[in-house]
């Protein structure tokens, strides 16, 4: 057992021995035991923490708060107003086209920068696999104007 381990024991599982893992807790008391002066001050802190922690009781809600509760709660089945659910309808959709008109638009620009900043070629010297009949130009695939 390790210093480091013996801290990591009781910094998670608290002072009592009792709460420590079952392959580790013979260990762990073994080094606690031969080495009481790095074991027992963080075995105090723990021990203040362990009782602070068992202190501390929750106490159970009373009638009147349960009441209050389920009033609040509202009546089952109760629909929520008419602009409420055109508003629960509405803005996913409008959203959606959001996203669309921003894509057309970042595809419109990306398309007119790219065709701005492309070099032209020239259609004259163009292999015949790079053109096709559909060309703008009058030059065949072998260059000769038919």
């Amino acid at each position: 057992m390790t210093p480091e381990r013996f801290a990591q024991i009781v910094d998670a599982y608290g002072a009592d021995p009792r709460r420590w893992p079952d392959a580790e807790r013979a260990a762990a008391r073994a080094f606690a035991q031969a080495h009481p002066s790095e074991a027992q001050p963080r075995l105090s802190a723990a021990a203040m923490l362990d009782a602070c922690l068992a202190a501390d009781a929750v106490q159970p809600a009373s009638h009147s708060l349960q009441r209050r509760i389920v009033a609040s709660a509202g009546a089952p089945g109760r629909r929520p107003p008419r602009g409420a659910r055109a508003l629960r309808w509405w803005l996913p959709g409008a959203a959606l086209a959001g996203a669309g008109v921003a894509g057309l638009v970042a595809g419109a620009l990306a398309m007119s920068w790219l065709s701005v900043s492309a070099e032209p070629t020239n259609a004259l010297h163009e292999p015949s696999y790079l053109s096709t009949a559909f060309g703008f130009d009058a030059a065949g695939a072998d260059g000769s104007i038919e």
